[in-house]
């Protein structure tokens, strides 16, 4: 659970120290209080996106510090190379400059990587997740979600990729009978003109150097000359060689007498046999050096040929050769397409019946999940005080999809007697928010995340219904911690811990506080969420009154 988040210069917030509880945190303040400040700060620490923007007027950078505990070994530690402790660390600083610095129990990570993170310690639930309810193009993902259906969905994955990938080649075979021709003709060009420079894997490597050795001949024998004087002597001189020859002599002899002596005797021994060979790899080096106009002619001009090559079928002679067999191959598919393409064909009606078989089995369970999901759903929405409504998962059959062979869409009745339609024509604001409070809840049964933040989810909703909300809320916080973000008293009243989000202004700056209330404090609260500003005896006792019940 998160147990403590401290937030420094992020918008009117200079620095605070939050401490969340188990159970069901609420944060309540005036409109424009920082209450959204606060999420945000939580969504930074997530991996979500943060920016500049939320750098508080007059300061270089923000940052955000979290702790999270009884965090379970999560497989993203080992991952990431990242020390798994169960009291985890996060820490994010946003600079003006754009640069994101995130630490994970100190280990430096990026911000995709802390956003696999963070999708595993908190789900936030706002109020576009309302938005998203309508969306029919969402609703497969949410049946997918409570299905658990991840193998089904896998296994059909990989039977539509074959289908997929043989429907492209069957249409990469199908052409004209211009296009087939003019391609046709365009290999065999290609073809022929690659065979007639009869290439040799790394021909063009030796050339080079053969060329490099040819260009430079005339040093390359002088330099050889000088080296063999040096080591074997010449007229005026004796050579390295000769000279150690009588070095290894002289000790030799001296040798007999001591032992230091015959030490000096191996290292000059083992000296005049390295430098004879040397002398010897030499002079045999110079000797074997051969060159001549005509050779080097001959290696420009085959280089010449290969340079033109490289530059339309690859940049070595391993790529051309490698494009000569790729050009054969489409050729034969070409010359033997309507062969190659009876064989795709029978190979893809195959394929798509294993993906067919796949996706009936997907729809299956989809629609056993559907049965299962919908129950949940008003059974929870019962408790919700929307007992009459009607909810429902309409399926409609389609061609096999990357989603499978169905599409979904929630349709539901708020009124008794009234037919089933699709939501987002039936559900109004208050009714929405339940609606999407009741999936979320159905959901996370299915999810492992201990922390569930609701940001505002209540709007629309007032009454006996903000109270059934407000239970619903609390009956969750029983097995998870949920921290919520709201203005109705209701929910407030049935908080373990209430925190009180309130803005000052000093010295011509706005400041935002974060302070835990105790119990006068939440009677205070409570009154001013009741009555406005006007806090009377009346709303005193009534919050004093919400409190006790």
């Amino acid at each position: 659970m998160l147990s403590l988040l401290h937030i420094e210069n992020i918008a009117v917030i200079e620095s605070a120290d939050i401490s969340f509880d188990q159970g069901f945190n609420v944060l309540t303040g005036e409109t424009g209080a920082g209450k959204s400040i606060v999420i945000d700060a939580i969504s930074a620490i997530l991996g979500e996106r943060a920016y500049r923007d939320m750098i508080r007027t007059g300061t270089n950078k923000a940052s955000v510090r979290a702790v999270f505990t009884e965090v379970p070994k999560l497989k993203w530690f080992a991952d990431n190379g990242v020390e798994y402790d169960p009291e985890t660390v996060i820490q994010r600083e946003i600079h003006l400059d754009g640069k994101n610095v995130c630490r994970v129990n100190g280990s430096l990570v990026s911000v995709s990587i802390l956003r696999k993170l963070g999708i595993q310690l908190i789900n936030i639930h706002g109020q576009h997740d309302s938005a998203s309810l309508f969306d029919e193009d969402n609703h497969l993902t949410f049946l997918d979600a409570f299905a658990d259906n991840e193998a089904l969905r896998a296994d059909y994955s990989e039977k539509y990729e074959a289908v997929a990938k043989l429907r492209r080649e069957i249409d990469r075979m199908t052409m004209d009978e211009g296009e087939k021709l003019r391609r046709m003709e365009t290999l065999k060009y290609q073809i022929a003109e690659i065979e007639k420079a009869d290439l040799e894997a790394g021909e063009d490597e030796a050339l080079e150097e053969r060329r490099k050795i040819l260009q430079n001949a005339e040093k390359l024998s002088n330099g050889m000359d000088t080296a063999v004087e040096c080591l074997y002597g010449g007229d005026e001189s004796d050579g390295a060689a000769g000279l150690l020859a009588q070095a290894e002599y002289a000790l030799a002899r001296l040798a007999k007498f001591s032992d230091n002596f015959a030490a000096m005797h191996e290292r000059v021994a083992d000296l005049m046999y390295q430098v004879q060979d040397a002398a010897e790899e030499v002079r045999d080096a110079r000797d074997e050096l051969s060159y001549s106009a005509d050779e080097l002619e001959q290696i420009e001009s085959r280089l010449d040929v290969i340079h033109k090559l490289r530059r339309k079928y690859g940049v070595t002679c391993e790529d051309i050769l490698a494009y000569l067999d790729k050009a054969k191959k489409e050729l034969d598919d070409i010359e033997f397409a309507d062969d190659h393409l009876e064989r795709l064909k029978k190979n893809l009606k195959k394929a798509e019946k294993a993906a067919w078989e796949a996706a009936k089995e997907l729809r299956k369970n989809r629609k056993e999940t559907a049965e299962s999901m919908s129950a949940r759903i008003l059974t929870e929405l019962a408790q919700l005080d929307m007992p009459r409504v009607q909810f429902a998962c309409e399926f409609t059959e389609t061609d096999l999809t990357a989603n499978g062979a169905d599409t979904v869409a929630f349709y539901m009745s708020a009124n008794a007697g009234e037919a089933l339609k699709p939501m987002s024509k039936v559900a109004s604001g208050g009714e929405l928010a339940r609606i999407m409070l009741a999936m979320k809840n159905v959901l996370a049964e299915k999810d492992q995340v201990n922390t569930l933040i609701f940001d505002e989810v209540d709007t629309g909703v007032s009454g006996r219904a903000a109270q059934k909300v407000a239970e619903k809320l609390r009956a969750v916080a029983e097995h998870k911690q949920v921290l919520c973000v709201t203005h109705l008293p209701q929910l407030a009243a049935l908080a373990n811990t209430h925190l009180l989000i309130a803005k000052s202004e000093r010295n011509g700056r706005t400041f935002t506080s974060v302070t835990p209330l105790d119990l006068e404090g939440r009677k205070k609260e409570l009154a001013r969420i009741i009555g406005g500003t006007n806090i009377t005896e009346t709303t005193l006792k009534s919050a004093e009154e919400m409190l006790k019940a």
